[in-house]
């Protein structure tokens, strides 16, 4: 592997740009179209970023730290990734207004964390990306709760407590694609997430303009298979990739310019959505892996079992080829397409050129307050054992067209 192109500044783009097949920020015109009235919003306010030291978070971090905001405070359990954040921003080159800009690592569902909201003095707007995103969080029934437990449970208490203060101009709670008819527990997680900020039924006295969005793949992003890709070749390790199989995808950059746009220029109960065409924006990933291998000088070798690729590496790499492992879709939880738009759901204009608006589309009055308290018996009621199949049976109550794909086959039983 080329050295210098670890080095250099610019492979970020680069790598991002083998993804996605653009060369430019697809939402540059919409965030010009839109500095003025984010600047009027934002300028002299105090923000807080939750979960805001992972992938999503920090990028969009970076976009809030162009405005000279009040105070840019930044929350998360992750300690290691806040100090890399920190040095990020003040040692870069970039204006960013950095005057009254913390990191505090709390747990946002703790009591640590209501208490921190209690005695600070309240914040214009909130912005929420602590949630588990994964599909293989759904591997076993402990994963189900645990991931129930942050993306449904804590993000109550939050607003609960965000209400005790007296509310937030604006809250925003990033979705995920995989929330619009959702084919596993996590994306059905988080539809039940956009159920529970914008019903109203857990902080009905939440006086706040209440926005999310659901995107692509973010290219490279902290836990992706792109970037699995990169620390399997810093590793050494054969990559891997499901054959067949297409994905849209936007930079680290693009991802933190929506989530933007979505907090502070996107109606109440609304959900921001990229205006994405399967026949033209879709990519694949064998592809992106091969291009990937190029990139770093080697010539991908196709293989068609995890033995053949372990054993083929060393040889590979001495005559500057590396094995790529094709995989077939198969595993839990994964849908073959990619899309946006659930069910039922409505999509509106709200004067952007690269992307839409969802309108929420509500429950049964009461359903979400009912589901907590049942999500909540589930993960604290240990004398009573709970099966997954339980857990969606109980989603699919309140989220209809959740439709679980499960083969029994997971990720972590593959290499």
């Amino acid at each position: 592997m080329s050295l210098a192109k670890w080095i250099n500044k610019s492979y970020v783009d680069d790598l991002a740009s083998l993804a996605t097949e653009r060369g430019y920020d697809l939402f540059a015109e919409d965030i010009e179209d839109h500095r003025s009235a984010i600047a009027d919003s934002i300028n002299g306010k105090r923000v807080l970023v939750i979960g805001g030291a992972g992938s999503i978070g920090s990028a969009t971090v970076r976009e809030i730290a162009r405005f000279a905001t009040a105070a840019l405070h930044v929350v998360d359990q992750n300690e290691n990734s806040l100090a890399e954040l920190v040095r990020d921003l003040r040692s870069s080159n970039e204006n960013f207004y950095l005057s009254n800009f913390k990191t505090i690592p709390l747990d946002f569902g703790s009591f640590i964390m209501r208490r921190y909201l209690n005695e600070k003095q309240r914040y214009d707007y909130v912005l929420n990306f602590a949630a588990f995103k994964h599909v293989r969080s759904e591997k076993d029934i402990y994963s189900v709760l645990q991931m129930l437990d942050t993306n449904i449970l804590k993000l109550a208490r939050l607003l609960k407590w965000l209400e005790e203060k007296g509310g937030t101009q604006r809250y925003f709670c990033v979705s995920t694609d995989k929330a619009a008819n959702p084919a596993n527990l996590m994306g059905a997680s988080k539809r039940l997430m956009e159920h529970v900020i914008f019903s109203g039924e857990i902080a009905n006295k939440l006086q706040a303009n209440i926005t999310s969005a659901r995107f692509a793949n973010v290219a490279f992003s902290d836990g992706s298979l792109l970037y699995s890709w990169l620390r399997r070749l810093e590793k050494r390790q054969p990559l891997s990739v499901p054959k067949d199989t297409k994905r849209f995808f936007i930079s680290l950059h693009e991802a933190g310019q929506i989530c933007l746009l979505a907090s502070f220029c996107t109606p109440h109960r609304n959900l921001l959505i990229p205006r994405f065409m399967p026949d033209k924006d879709l990519r694949n990933l064998q592809s992106i892996a091969e291009k990937l291998l190029y990139y770093f000088d080697y010539k991908p070798h196709l293989c068609s079992s995890e033995t053949e690729a372990k054993n083929s590496l060393e040889a590979d790499v001495a005559n500057g080829r590396y094995p790529l492992l094709l995989t077939p879709l198969d595993t839990s939880g994964e849908k073959s397409l990619e899309e946006f738009i659930g069910k039922n759901e409505t999509v509106i204009e709200i004067g952007m050129k690269n992307l839409q608006a969802i309108e929420y589309l509500p429950t049964k009055r009461g359903a979400v307050r009912d589901l907590i308290t049942r999500i909540e018996e589930c993960v604290a009621n240990t004398d009573k054992p709970i099966a997954k199949e339980e857990v969606v049976h109980l989603i699919s109550k309140i989220v209809p067209e959740f439709t679980h794909i499960d083969s029994h086959k997971e990720l972590d039983a593959r290499m």
